[in-house]
């Protein structure tokens, strides 16, 4: 299986830099942590600042229901599958990329998206777009659920023990009494262990049970299948104490063509859940390449939106995305914060050598007036920084 990626988008203004901005990221990380690649962001409209902060709590709320339709759509390819991780990578497609080329060479989508349009109308489509995927991908995988219970149950029928497989190609007609005014036939199922005492036992444990009636149609590893005849009329005294004596009734009336029509019946089910399971891995396909697109679109904006909240305006900012490991993933961000904690202080000037100076008695500061305090459970982050990865 190989190695899970973890990506992180990190935005930072471009006036801190002296030189070209993916170059130093790259630095600071250092290479044998992670990979830069430049990650582009188009020019939307930009609002009013208290619409900026409703759509930034939109699109936390967005993000956190691409992530879990992303991850149910994983685990329904997973269950299709059975596990199989080469095959499961092989649908994992997006626009017929794998995933990972999709997101290093990532385009906004102009046409479905226009960049033009007000972000909370592009926001409240991709809220759509994402329910519609889930409903979409869950009525499928559903449905084949169904249909594969129902093959199971008959395939069960005919391959499960006496106590519980189909009687229809075992037990003939001729067997069993048939239109009689007085006496019927029961079919009844007993443990190997028990089979001397139900022989014992079985012409006395109720009223008018024929004597010596019981005959033996079928056994297996565990039952013994037995035909008894009773009178009607203490057919349910019988069958009750039968029960209590953990022999099991078996509920058979024989129709005429039975067998055949099994058969045909498990035939048909069984085509239909090759159908129902291939139309399940397509929608198990396009759901993912669908749901990690509107996904990457989502992150996109929420990347703009706090960049605008953050760095303000005129809007001059660099976007990357990084590419490392979940081992890894700790010095990248480590990395990331020694380098550009003092903007969450949006305190920082040069010296008289052009170098940047922090100040973080500010950023402190500003953390507090923020809300962030030590050990208040959130993680502060002082630059523009979303990490996730793909199940």
């Amino acid at each position: 299986m190989a190695p899970t990626t973890r990506y992180s988008l990190v935005s930072l203004p471009v006036r801190i830099f002296d030189d070209e901005p993916l170059s130093v990221l790259s630095s600071t990380i250092g290479q044998d942590n992670g990979e830069i690649l430049k990650f582009s962001i188009p020019s939307f409209k930009i609002g009013t600042l208290d619409a900026l902060v409703q759509h930034a709590d939109d699109l936390t709320k967005l993000n956190a229901a691409c992530e879990a339709v992303v991850s149910k759509v994983a685990d329904s390819l997973a269950g299709i599958l059975d596990g199989d991780e080469d095959k499961i990578s092989q649908q994992k497609m997006v626009n017929d990329k794998p995933t990972d080329s999709y997101l290093c060479s990532f385009q906004w989508n102009k046409v479905r998206y226009r960049a033009e349009k007000p972000l909370g109308e592009l926001i409240e489509n991709l809220q759509k777009e994402i329910q519609n995927i889930d409903n979409d991908v869950k009525a499928k995988f559903n449905q084949y659920n169904t249909v594969k219970t129902n093959l199971s149950a008959l395939q069960r029928k005919q391959t499960g023990n006496l106590a519980t497989k189909s009687l229809t190609p075992i037990v003939q007609p001729d067997v069993l009494i048939q239109n009689s005014e007085y006496l019927e036939t029961h079919l009844i199922v007993v443990p190997s262990s028990a089979r001397k005492e139900f022989l014992r036992s079985y012409e006395t444990i109720a009223d008018m049970v024929v004597p010596r009636s019981a005959l033996q149609i079928a056994q297996d590893d565990e039952f013994t299948l037995f035909a008894v005849t009773t009178f009607k009329k203490t057919s349910a005294d019988f069958l009750h104490k039968c029960r209590e004596q953990k022999w099991t009734p078996r509920q058979y009336k024989h129709v005429e063509g039975g067998k055949e029509e099994e058969q045909r019946e498990l035939e048909r089910m069984a085509r239909e859940e090759k159908k129902v399971w291939g139309e399940a891995l397509h929608m198990g396909r396009s759901g993912w390449s669908e749901s990690v697109m509107v996904w990457a679109h989502v992150l996109t904006l929420r990347v703009f939106v706090e960049t605008v909240l953050r760095y303000g305006l005129p809007l001059e900012f660099v976007c990357a995305l990084v590419k490392t490991t979940p081992k890894q993933a700790n010095k990248v961000k480590t990395a990331l914060d020694k380098a550009y904690s003092y903007l969450g202080g949006n305190a920082f000037g040069r010296d008289k050598r052009g170098r940047v100076t922090k100040d973080d008695a500010s950023l402190a500061s500003e953390m507090a007036a923020a809300g962030y305090s030590a050990g208040d459970g959130n993680e502060y982050t002082a630059y523009v920084y979303y990490e996730f990865e793909f199940p």
